[in-house]
């Protein structure tokens, strides 16, 4: 019988164009009304990932199952998922209501049916009264809806989105972003997004699957995958990481390894002399640079036992002038122990 909890199932899934193995054996689970983001760089294999699921590649090896069924054969109209891509793809000449019907109408629903459904889908994206508009008449963040009820309309058990944020500016991204998550716990469908933007994925998925290289090296909440890094590479790519090994290990941590401390659980004091609570470690250095962003300041930090960490403070009482005359000065970074942890290498 189907798994039915779990909405997407890829069992050994690899894919190689001539030479180059693009997705070296991924297994994965997607439960039933998730929002999961697979996040990677350029040329990780998240993207060619999500085209095997639709079935626009064919994988080398490996099984993708949907619900439980075996669709690793079977074409892209045969799978129970619909792509929302990057550039929308919507028809020019057709109105709101047209595009959004498209999908229905190729199927052959009735006239009155689809209307009804598009409508409710048009609703459900909160652009209810724009059926007649042109998507040229349409902002970028309302095309972007148009294209995600386009592909809902046909109530699919899987949405598959590439990249879908990435031609709008940032702040209306920063924007669709709080919508396409309060929009998937409407509809309850399961999002399968990809993306190559650590904040997005932070922000709008219940978990995440890091790539690199074609292959997953962690999947956990965002929490889990920003708090605990399972490899130096998670640690370096999902936000900003301070790396502490080698000797500067030795001399800090008193043990060898590779270690990670996030930027903003790193303390900045002044007094290189200042006492040191039982709990925590700490490490002296020059301030290399201050970059001030206004609302926060990063101050790059060149320890005297080697290595460079980065600490990000608030800018609670300070003016930029402040902050930036610390350039060159002597400091002491200090973190709770609790915030630093071992990563493999």
């Amino acid at each position: 019988m189907p798994d039915r909890n779990v909405a997407v199932r890829l069992r050994g899934l690899r894919k190689s164009f001539g030479a180059v193995e693009a997705v070296a054996g991924v297994d994965l689970e997607i439960t039933d009304g998730e929002f999961f983001a697979m996040l990677g760089p350029s040329g990780s294999g998240k993207t060619t990932v999500l085209r095997m699921i639709a079935g626009f590649e064919s994988p080398t090896a490996g099984t993708v199952e949907l619900g439980g069924r075996d669709v690793t054969r079977l074409a892209p109209f045969e799978r129970d998922v619909n792509t929302v891509f990057q550039d929308y793809a919507l028809f020019p000449h057709m109105s709101v209501l047209q595009n959004v019907e498209y999908g229905l109408r190729v199927k052959k629903v009735p006239k009155a049916e689809r209307r009804e459904r598009a409508v409710e889908a048009l609703t459900a994206v909160r652009l209810p009264g724009f059926e007649a508009r042109r998507p040229s008449q349409l902002s970028g963040g309302q095309r972007q809806r148009v294209a995600l009820a386009r592909a809902l309309v046909n109530r699919p058990r899987v949405l598959l989105l590439d990249e879908p944020l990435g031609a709008l500016d940032l702040k209306l991204r920063e924007e669709m972003q709080v919508e396409l998550k309060q929009i998937q716990r409407q509809v309850g469908v399961t999002f399968l997004f990809v993306t190559h933007d650590q904040e997005e994925a932070l922000t709008m998925s219940d978990r995440v699957a890091v790539f690199d290289r074609g292959a997953i090296e962690q999947v956990g909440t965002p929490a889990e995958v920003y708090e605990r890094p399972a490899t130096p590479f998670v640690a370096e790519f999902v936000g900003t990481s301070n790396l502490i090994a080698g000797e500067a290990a030795k001399a800090v941590l008193g043990k060898e390894g590779t270690y990670s401390v996030r930027p903003e659980k790193l303390r900045l004091v002044l007094d290189v002399d200042a006492p040191v609570g039982g709990e925590e470690h700490s490490a002296t250095g020059t301030i290399a640079e201050v970059v001030y962003a206004g609302a926060s300041t990063r101050f790059v930090v060149d320890l005297d036992a080697g290595g460079r960490l980065i600490v990000l403070q608030q800018n609670l009482e300070v003016s930029s002038m402040e902050v930036t005359g610390l350039r060159g000065g002597r400091v002491r970074l200090v973190w709770n122990r609790r915030h630093e942890f071992a990563v493999v290498s």
